[in-house]
């Protein structure tokens, strides 16, 4: 299978002034075309590192694609690095970009200096795409062993206009195989437990097969298969495993594609014609600002109410002031009394409540990082209670997953009656 390595060139990158989202997108983009990213790495503006590590790159990937470093100022030293790289002699200069420059400059008012038209001036072994959105050129060189490297510029908004070019000089080139990947959305078990339930399956997977992990505190964890190659046969290869996976994780499962809790919630709500409130204490409207962050959300979910302060969960939820005493406020009772207070408050046929410590201070009785969450719906109120152990913003993301995944669970056990 062709391979391929990222390089992102600039100090910028390296000292965290500028986010890196060039090698993302390439990445992207080369594995829906066939081609596996073996690495990505960021080289700060230093000659003989820009030699000595896309040397090593060229090694051991058949494509290097590198972003940045090809701007006119004094700091872009790519140029010159892959002039000595390539086993260049000299520049020439290229007339196709060349004439961008003047065009783009003349567009902007602006005069065209020798600064910019050095723009133009590519090693005498690349070959140039001429870079339709900016002045600096797309350089293509052809080095020994089939290896080609890609140079592209920095500017995200031009290396990736410059991907269909370079993606289409690619395919004209090497031979590519198709790479597939599933998704499957799964809540409510840790990594290590999800990896200890499903080993025997993973280990007996066919070697042109590997499964990642990839867990997130709002979506739980995501299990990416991915194959590589696999023929014609592939995509029923795929999904036979796909369907064996989801049979051992059963109800884990919440979604077979790249998909969050909210979004499940409002499908089945949406799909069931019915209606969701929320009462939060400890998440703060986390849970509100979840659900209405999905388009359409105003079909289903009526509002909710943030109880913070006992005053609010009794003066407006009607929580009984004699509830709180007995039971304290992070407990099942008054979960289940917040939750029927907002379902009766707004007359929705759903509805999910919190309360709890999201931190740094406890309550002398429960661990900081302590959630009980109630479901309450016309069949009745389920509570639970969840621990984690996080930072405060990390507990209150946590325990608005958990509320989350916990109804839907009870909208599904219903939906299936």
């Amino acid at each position: 299978m062709t391979t391929s390595s990222i390089c992102t060139i600039g100090d910028e990158i390296l000292i965290g002034q500028v986010v890196d989202t060039n090698s993302s997108r390439i990445s992207r983009a080369l594995g829906e075309l066939g081609i596996r990213t073996s690495r990505m790495l960021s080289i700060g503006d230093c000659r003989e590192d820009i030699i000595n590590n896309l040397r090593k790159e060229l090694s051991q990937s058949d494509i290097v694609i590198v972003t940045g470093g090809l701007g006119p100022t004094k700091d872009d030293i790519t140029k010159d690095a892959l002039r000595e790289l390539s086993g260049s002699q000299g520049y020439y200069e290229h007339p196709g970009q060349l004439a961008k420059v003047h065009e783009i400059l003349r567009s902007r008012g602006l005069d065209v200096l020798d600064i910019n038209r050095a723009q133009a001036l590519v090693p005498d072994r690349a070959e140039v795409i001429v870079n339709r959105l900016g002045t600096a050129p797309i350089m293509v060189f052809r080095l020994e062993g089939g290896k080609t490297l890609y140079a592209l510029p920095g500017v995200p908004f031009e290396a990736v206009g410059a991907l269909p070019d370079v993606l289409a000089d690619i395919q004209a080139h090497y031979p590519l195989e198709k790479i597939r990947h599933r998704n499957i959305m799964v809540y409510g078990i840790a990594e290590s437990a999800l990896s200890k339930k499903i080993e025997a399956w993973e280990t007996a997977l066919p070697a042109d097969m590997h499964l990642a992990y990839l867990p997130d505190p709002l979506t739980g964890i995501r299990l990416r298969l991915s194959q590589f190659g696999g023929g014609e046969d592939g995509d029923q290869a795929l999904e036979a495993q796909i369907g064996a996976l989801k049979a051992l994780l059963g109800a884990l499962v919440y979604s077979d594609q790249d998909d969050r809790l909210e979004c499940v919630v409002g499908r089945l709500l949406k799909a069931a014609g019915q209606t969701l409130s929320a009462a939060e204490s400890c998440t703060g409207g986390e849970i509100a600002h979840m659900l209405t962050g999905v388009p359409g959300s105003s079909a289903y979910f009526l509002g909710s109410v943030t109880s913070y302060a006992i005053a609010v969960k009794e003066s407006v939820l009607g929580v009984p002031a004699e509830t709180i005493d007995r039971f304290g406020v992070v407990s099942s009772e008054v979960a289940a009394a917040m939750a029927e207070g907002v379902r009766r408050l707004t007359g929705s046929d759903w509805s999910v409540a919190t309360t709890g410590l999201a931190g740094p201070d406890g309550d002398g009785v429960n661990p900081v990082g302590t959630v009980w969450i109630a479901v309450a719906s016309k069949v009745g109120t389920v509570t639970a209670m969840r621990q984690y152990k996080n930072d405060r913003l990390h507990n209150i993301e946590r325990f608005a997953a958990s509320a989350l995944d916990l109804l839907r669970l009870e909208i599904q056990k219903q939906l299936n009656r």
